[in-house]
């Protein structure tokens, strides 16, 4: 058996390191935790199942028309949002090379210096300056890199985040630079879609009540009841994110940066990227530009792996070229040997055995020369070949 180098042309996502799953030939990206992001879905469109099926027939005849209308619109923007959220890259930073890793360790302990055993390494850090202010950043150990600024390393998806926010398992992915916006418009729209969902249960309740009473109109309309429990305790979670996440982006700040205090703590250090104004930075977190993905995870490169393959069978006439003794090859020779096929005028002793093997033939130089004997040949036989044969015959 010998193995076989063969190389072929892969997607550059399927050789992604980390802990994210990808979808239609790399397109989705996701963590793989993604059981609570069914249960998202599950919540909203069966809520909005009921609603259409319960609500919206008789709110449409006896209110208005316009209200199964507008709830569809706010349904059909929720699942863009919530979909664009988790389908997408939220900013991954590539992991580097083993070439750029060996530079980066150089570059590092020739700035340290030997350290003396037993002593700490001092922490890797590079300093940048950001609006007059010092911002450090740190060495990612995993990635082997120096995060850029307001970037951190997820642990559940195992990758370096720019603008690293939280990671959301509402909506299974990472929220960073790259969906931190689509997030922010999704929990807005479900506040709003959960809302008027909410309103409108009690509206038709109350509707229902005047008409036929309470009781009977809770009867006629089972899905109400469960309507208005699954939206009374989204409300107050989905409605307070959406207030969080407001009062960060008007001060343009994540939610890391706010639970580690980095423009809080004892030092008291500004935010270097608020702008002082809430209209600006609100411009910028949510009419900021689309930063494109630095994965590339469609790109194509190369992969070179091993194949077993058997070798195949020699030939006779590679048999005959080759000694049982050595791999070399055989110098082509003039002498004349023995017929393969013995005649009648051919002597005993030129003529070959038949239990002799092609592996046991050897070059004309391993034989003795005596064994070369040329075929004896009759006057007949020599008058017969001197004749030219006719095709015909």
């Amino acid at each position: 058996m010998s193995a076989v180098m063969i190389s072929r042309k892969v997607r550059k996502w399927e050789k992604l390191p980390g802990k994210n799953t990808f979808c239609c030939d790399g397109r989705v990206m996701m963590a793989r935790q993604k059981g609570v992001f069914y249960l998202t879905l599950f919540l909203i469109i069966g809520t909005c199942a009921l609603f259409f099926g319960f609500e919206c027939p008789y709110l449409a005849v006896h209110l208005s028309a316009a209200i199964p209308v507008f709830a569809a619109v706010l349904f059909l923007f929720v699942m863009a949002m919530l979909l664009r959220t988790s389908f997408s890259d939220p900013g991954v930073l590539p992991r580097a090379l083993p070439e750029e890793a060996t530079f980066i360790e150089m570059e590092i302990e020739a700035a340290n210096g030997n350290v003396p055993s037993g002593q700490r390494p001092p922490p890797r850090i590079r300093n940048v300056e950001i609006n007059n202010q010092i911002v450090k950043l740190k060495y990612c150990y995993t990635c082997k890199i120096f995060r850029p600024p307001r970037a951190s390393h997820c642990s559940i998806c195992d990758n370096c985040v720019d603008r690293f926010d939280h990671h959301c398992p509402w909506v299974g992915n990472c929220v960073g630079k790259r969906n931190y916006r689509y997030f922010y418009l999704f929990t807005l729209s479900l506040s709003l879609l959960t809302i008027y969902i909410f309103t409108f249960d009690i509206v038709h309740v109350v509707m229902r009540s005047v008409d036929d009473g309470f009781l009977s109109a809770l009867k006629e309309t089972p899905g109400t009841v469960l309507e208005v429990l699954v939206c009374f305790f989204t409300l107050w979670s989905v409605v307070g994110l959406t207030g969080f996440h407001t009062y960060l982006i008007s001060l343009n700040q994540t939610t890391n940066e706010d639970i580690k205090g980095s423009w809080s703590g004892k030092n008291r250090v500004q935010n270097p990227y608020s702008h002082k104004n809430i209209f600006k930075n609100c411009c910028e977190v949510l009419c900021g530009p689309t930063y494109p993905s630095v994965l590339d995870r469609r790109g194509l490169t190369q992969e070179d792996s091993l194949v077993s393959a058997s070798p195949a069978a020699p030939s006779s006439s590679s048999s005959l070229s080759f000694s049982n003794n050595s791999s070399k090859p055989v110098p082509p020779t003039t002498k004349t040997t023995a017929p393969l096929i013995p005649n009648e005028h051919t002597p005993d002793e030129a003529k070959p055995s038949i239990d002799v093997s092609a592996e046991q033939c050897c070059s004309e130089d391993d034989l003795p020369p005596s064994s070369f004997i040329p075929p004896l040949a009759s006057p007949e036989t020599d008058a017969e070949a001197s004749v030219p044969k006719d095709k015909n015959h």
